[in-house]
Parts: C-alpha cells; structure tokens; sequence
C-alpha cells in the first residue's frame, strides 16, 4: 500500500498536464510540479490564492460568469468546447493558449474542482493555418470554376472557328493526301472539344452554380435519344450497340440526367475494341435501375475506388489514353446532384457495368403510359437548300460558319449584330431558317431575335440557336420551343447539318 500511494502522489506531481484544484470559493487547493513548468509558479506559493492569478486580467470577468454556471451544474467536461479559445497567465505576464479539463468531485460534502490543464499554442497555430489554407484553395477553387463557367461561351469560340474550317476545308479541297491530313486535324479538334467540354462541366459542377430543375423525363425518348447520338459511333468502331426503350417516366433535371447517361455510354464505346455494348434498365421494389454494360478491357479491382476521382485514369495495358479522367468525376456529381446512386462493377478482360440506382420517389405514377418514339422516316426526296440567316456577334466563328454553309449549299445572309440583324431579317421569307448565337449584346438573345421575328411573321420561323453554355440555356427555358433546335458550342457540323435540313421541310410548309 506504501508503494501504491507513492505511485499515486507522483503521478499527481508529474502528470503530463498541469494539475490545479479549487474550492467552491475559487482558490485554489492544490497545484503539482507540472504547474512550475507550464505558469512558471512554485506550486506552494500558488496553494490558498484566487485562480484569477492564473488568467489574464482581459479574460477575468467572463471566467467569473462562466464558473457559477459550471457550479450550479458541475459535471466533467472540457473547457470552452463550444465558446471561444482559452488563454492562461504565466509568472512573467506572458499568455499560452490553454486546453483545460474539469473533474468535479466532493470531499465531506464540499465541492472541489480539478482542472487538467496543458499548453495548446502549438496545436492552435497549426489548426489556424490549416484553416487558412483550406480556407485559400477553396477560395482557389471557387474562383477558378466561376472563371471557367462565366467564360465558357468566350472559350468555345476559338474552337468553334477551327472546327468549321476544318470541315468547309475537308469539302474544298479533293486531294486524298491533304483529306488524310485534315482527318487527323479533325480528330485533334474533337480531342480538344471533348476536354473542354469536360474541364467546364466539372467547373460548373463544382462552382454549385447548377441547381436541378425537376421535369417529367420520358426514358423511351431518352434512350432513344442515346441511341441515335451513339449508333454512328458503335459503327465505325465496329460494336454491337443494344439500347433498349422503358415505358418509364421519371421526375428529374432532364438536361443533367442526359449528361449522365452521355458520359456513361461514351466511356463504355471508347473502352471497348470489340463486342457489344449494352444499355439496360428494370425495376426493383426500391426503384429504377438503369445499367450500361460493355465487353471491354475492364477495370482491375485496386483502381475501382480511384475511378470516380478528377483527373484519374486507369493503367489500360497499352491502350491508347483518350480523355483526361473527367468523364466519371462528372457521372458521380451529377448523380450526387439528382439524388440517384451510381455503382462500377468490373473485371479485367471480361468489361464493365455502371448501375445507377434511382430511388422511387423519382418515378411518375404515369409513366406506364410512354410510349417509344416513332423510327426515323426517311424522306422520299431531299429537300431544297434552305435560305439561312445567320446572326453572330464573334468574327471568326460568323466567317468560319458562313463560308461552311455557303459550300454545304446554302444561300446565307449575314450580320455581327443586333441591330444589322433587324434590318437583313426584313427580307425573311417562308422557307427561310435563322440561325443565332444565344448570347449577343447582353441585352436580348438568340432566341429572344428568333421569337421577336416569329411575332411579326406570324408564323414559326424555323430556327437554330447555338451557345457555349448549353445546359444552363435549356435549363433556363420554361417551356418547348417549336421548330427550333439548340446546339452546343462547339458545334458538331453533321449536327448542324440535319438540324437545317430538319428544319428546312417546316420552313417549306406554307404558313398557317
């Protein structure tokens, strides 16, 4: 037992943490070695004085509120957890920022205090500067995605030019040799596309700018949808593409769900050389379960955990890299933004399937009803070129799309400006299509000019209007726009294309 009690009084003495008691009457009863070392006070001298001696007199008045409160309630806990930082008096005036824990107990009745108390400067620094610093990169990374998404439609326009060059080039000059080498400037362009429009994406993302906007979704006209986007694409790559057509409705942000299913179905074509590539779906008790399989190369086991983060692409064995591991970074936010789940089971040579669970409560009761859309009907005779009318404030993208168009073998009129606009549209006439750039002078829109013409018409002037923020476009529209196609920037030019020729059998139509 002597042994124990002299155990007992050193760990009292030389605890790690400064060991002070007091009384009810707030002075202080006991005070071990450690004190010496932290307050500078020979423990003795301390023993029968107020604590006030051992807090800086700015702190005192607050000390005294807060210690009445704790008397009236004592129970053990750390001081100042939820208030501001604690700060402790040495012998020679100098402060320390001070963690300290208090072990109420009674001896005969009276209440006593003990109090751990131990110097947490250095912690304190280090918690301040790590706060700043996350504090920095997010302000870093807010800045950097506003950046990205307000000057998404000023990034896309250079791109633009040179996508349209490329293409009136490819028709303009028959040399195999020179076609060969346009072809492979071709594939540079989409490369560089693709990672734009991936990095503004992420950015808007990331920014918290997008906010869904729930609409009933069709997934037949979805699907279906996909379908015509891909088919080319599994073609030349020689894949068997299955997309099947759910007569489900659900209730989502329809311009974001698209997005999803885009970048799940193109990373499933461009990681499969050969087989098939299949888009599923079914119900379960717990709600809608949309899959994208493929035979591809696959994923080994120790990278799936890696796959969903930005910039992060899988060691594919020789492969050729394509994209810069957005692709998937994308898939998951969106889905985190709809409230869906996406899961990516993989094997090494036998492929991939993305699941993406949609709880019930996003499905349409009526959705039993949709109906798959009709198949394409193929004209019985092309129509004729349309006249076009094409309005757009940037130089180069409006030279670059004008002589595109000219050698497609359209008439096209057209002007920089608004107010050049107003005046070359007096000479609209049935048959003819406008084309406009959504954003102009700030003022009015793209679409803005096409339904003030169709006021004075009195009909549905046909009409394509293209931005480099497209998703935020559609996402800002109340309701369907006839006789109009909206297109990215920037602009596939086979897109461009059928949406003129689309376009160009309504604009033949007499009015009314």
């Amino acid at each position: 037992m002597d042994e124990l009690r002299e155990i007992t009084e050193h760990l009292l003495q030389f605890a790690p943490d400064a060991l002070i008691v007091i009384d009810d009457a707030n002075r202080i009863r006991f005070a071990n070695e450690t004190v010496r070392e932290l307050f500078g006070h020979a423990p003795q001298s301390l023993v029968g004085k107020p604590l006030d001696l051992l807090i800086p007199e700015r702190l005192r008045a607050n000390h005294v509120r807060h210690t009445a409160g704790f008397m009236r309630n004592p129970h053990s806990r750390e001081m100042g957890a939820r208030i501001a930082d604690l700060f402790a008096l040495r012998a020679d005036g100098s402060e320390f920022s001070a963690g300290i824990r208090l072990a109420p107990f009674r001896i005969g009745g009276k209440l006593f205090i003990a109090a751990a108390i131990r110097d947490t400067t250095e912690r304190r620094l280090a918690s301040e500067e790590l706060v700043a610093a996350r504090k920095e990169a997010e302000r870093a990374n807010r800045a950097k995605s506003r950046f990205l998404a307000t000057a998404s439609h000023d990034l896309r326009q250079p791109m633009q030019t040179i996508q349209l060059l490329n293409a009136s080039m490819m028709k303009f000059l028959p040399d195999a040799q020179v076609r060969e080498l346009l072809q492979q400037q071709r594939q540079a362009i989409e490369s560089m596309t693709r990672l734009l429009n991936a990095l503004l994406d992420i950015s808007r993302l990331e920014s918290g700018a997008i906010e869904p906007v729930s609409v009933e979704v069709s997934l037949a006209e979805i699907f279906g949808e996909l379908r015509s986007e891909f088919s080319s694409i599994a073609r030349a790559r020689e894949l068997d593409l299955q997309v099947e057509a759910p007569r489900i409705v659900l209730s989502t942000d329809r311009t974001l769900f698209y997005q999803l299913l885009q970048n799940l179905l193109g990373n499933a074509l461009k990681y499969t050389d050969r087989g098939w590539v299949r888009v599923k779906c079914a119900t379960e008790a717990d709600g809608v379960v949309i899959s994208v399989e493929d035979s591809g190369i696959g994923i080994p086991a120790d990278k799936l955990e890696r796959i969903f983060d930005e910039y992060y692409q899988v060691d594919t064995h020789g492969t050729k890299r394509m994209g810069v591991g957005l692709g998937l970074a994308i898939v998951k936010e969106v889905a985190r933004l709809l409230g869906f789940a996406i899961r990516i089971h993989s094997r090494v040579g036998e492929g991939t399937q993305a699941i993406l669970r949609i709880p019930n409560k996003y499905r349409v009761a009526s959705g039993v009803a949709s109906v798959e859309p009709a198949p394409e009907q193929v004209a019985a005779s092309a129509p004729r070129k349309a006249r076009l009318f094409l309005v757009e404030d940037n130089d180069g993208v409006r030279i670059a799309t004008e002589l595109f168009l000219k050698l497609e073998g359209h008439e096209t009129l057209s002007a920089r400006t608004v107010a050049e606009a107003e005046v070359l549209l007096e000479r609209l006439a049935p048959g003819d299509v406008l084309i406009a750039d959504y954003h102009l002078d700030g003022k009015s829109t793209g679409l803005d000019m096409l339904l003030r013409l169709r006021e004075r018409a009195g009909y549905d002037v046909p009409g394509v209007v293209l931005s480099g923020d497209l998703p935020s476009v559609l996402r800002s529209i109340k309701s369907p726009v006839a006789a109009c196609h909206f297109l990215g920037k920037p602009v596939d030019t086979t897109a461009l294309v059928d949406a003129i020729a689309e376009l160009s059998t309504t604009a033949q139509r007499p009015p009314g």
